[in-house]
């Protein structure tokens, strides 16, 4: 899953390169180039491309250690990017402050609305709400740096501490792994190749935001977005928070609304996309997955990644270790720590610091529309292909899954996986499918977390 994540990050960013070249792609390529002495027309070609790539692998750096001069080149090259984005106008919103400060303040109680009512996501979307209408509040600075000599908004000091760091997603992750059964996947290793098919939808967006020039999406704000695609918050808020952090209110919320319309959008392109029969498919009972084996898997992704592609080792190696304490049954009090009181204190801060980003200034413009429309594109493609790539693996085998699990392919884990249940229960009743579709669905977890990582080494 892993390469086939990789190729398809590798793809999309060849694709990429023939877009019209922004700034931003130029310090990614041009002063590159000069250090690594390799011409524009040799960086441009497949070769160039696919030496850039491998090295960013940990298999190269084993052997070839990063040098002095490489990371100074990496030091000069973020800090023109960190100066570019302090530099860059801002959207003018469409709307007078103090109204765009009231509508925001609306948009706040409607996600309270829709958690407290409607059950949406409520852990996360009532501290987002909660803190978007805090952040739109005249004259309180509860989410803006303090003017000189007094202290900066609270909500502004957990911004810069968990969620700028990247500090919040990750420990989200640890939760997560000590959350999570890998046994499906283990028991049915084919299901991850659904898990990654989910994951085109986000190149593909990419692609397409890199297509609508007149929002001026760079080649780091469409990558950010298209991560969206993925269904997965804290991968979204881990790589805007790096690529795009002006744009981190949207895609959050972009990527939180989605996982939580999930019974909604994706039903539609499931029976769309495949026939009642196709519906009805029943598959085997899977098999038992001993401890050891359950022990040895997040060591050996772990592992692979390290020598594929570190760029993902923060998010992989979190959502791993969360794992291997559940597995390993020594140490139980850290396993429950991560699965309760820690998740949960870092929910609420980094649903906080998400609501902070919801100011009226950096979230009533038309960037922001496209990226709710960009973000609801990558939904529906990444459900969409996980579902056809179970179709021809069904003609191309001899045993047959239900397509309906493909869908489970985005890792919006365990929501997903139960929708696919719930339709194949409406075409046969003794059709069980939640276990069968935990595979792809925490094989999404997997695929969503590496293609931020190849996005990050590719766009970052």
């Amino acid at each position: 899953m892993l390469v086939l994540v990789l190729l398809t990050g590798f793809s999309a960013t060849l694709f990429a390169a023939e877009a019209p070249e922004t700034a931003d792609m130029k310090i990614m390529t041009g002063q590159a180039d000069e250090v690594e002495g390799l011409s524009s027309d040799q960086q441009s070609s497949f070769g160039g491309k696919l030496k850039e790539l491998w090295k960013q692998t940990g298999l190269y750096r084993f052997v070839n250690p990063q040098t002095q001069q490489e990371k100074e080149r990496d030091y000069l090259i973020a800090k023109e990017r960190e100066t570019e984005l302090m530099e860059t106008e801002p959207q003018k919103g469409f709307l007078p402050v103090g109204l765009s400060q009231v509508i925001m303040i609306l948009v706040g109680l409607v996600l309270l609305f829709l958690a407290i009512r409607k059950g949406f996501e409520p852990l996360l979307l009532v501290p987002i709400g909660f803190g978007c209408i805090l952040a739109n509040i005249p004259m309180a600075g509860i989410a803006e740096p303090g003017l000189p000599g007094n202290p900066d908004g609270f909500l502004y000091i957990i911004y810069d501490m968990g969620v700028k760091t990247g500090l919040f997603p990750l420990l989200i992750f640890m939760g997560v792994g000590a959350m999570t059964d890998f046994g499906p996947l283990i028991a049915n290793p084919k299901t991850a190749l659904l898990g990654a098919a989910a994951q085109f939808g986000i190149f593909a967006t990419l692609l397409g935001a890199l297509a609508v020039t007149p929002l001026g999406f760079s080649i780091q704000d469409a990558a950010a977005i298209g991560i969206i695609g993925g269904a997965d918050g804290p991968t979204a808020i881990f790589l805007a928070g790096r690529l795009a952090p002006d744009l981190l209110g949207a895609i959050a919320v972009a990527a939180y609304s989605y996982m939580a319309l999930v019974p909604v959008i994706q039903p539609p392109i499931m029976r769309l996309l495949t026939s009642k029969e196709e519906r009805m498919i029943e598959m085997k009972q899977l098999r038992h997955v001993s401890k050891v084996e359950k022990i040895v898997f997040p060591l050996v992704v772990l592992g692979l990644c390290a020598f594929l592609l570190p760029s993902a080792c923060p998010l992989i190696g979190a959502l791993m270790f969360g794992n291997l304490c559940k597995e390993c049954g020594v140490v139980n009090r850290l396993s429950e720590t991560m699965q309760n009181s820690l998740i949960n204190i870092v929910t609420i801060m980094l649903g906080l610091a998400v609501g902070s980003k919801l100011a009226y200034d950096k979230f009533l413009n038309w960037q922001t529309v496209g990226i709710l429309l960009l973000g609801i594109i990558a939904f529906g493609i990444g459900t969409a292909t996980g579902i056809l790539l179970a179709k021809l693996m069904n003609k191309l085998s001899k045993e047959q899954i239900n397509p309906l699990i493909g869908s489970a392919g985005v890792s919006a884990v365990p929501m997903a996986a139960r929708v696919a249940n719930k339709v194949g229960l409406e075409s046969n009743p003794n059709n069980f499918l939640l276990m069968h579709a935990m595979g792809p669905n925490v094989a999404g977890v997997i695929g969503s977390a590496v293609a931020a990582g190849v996005l990050l080494a590719l766009c970052g």
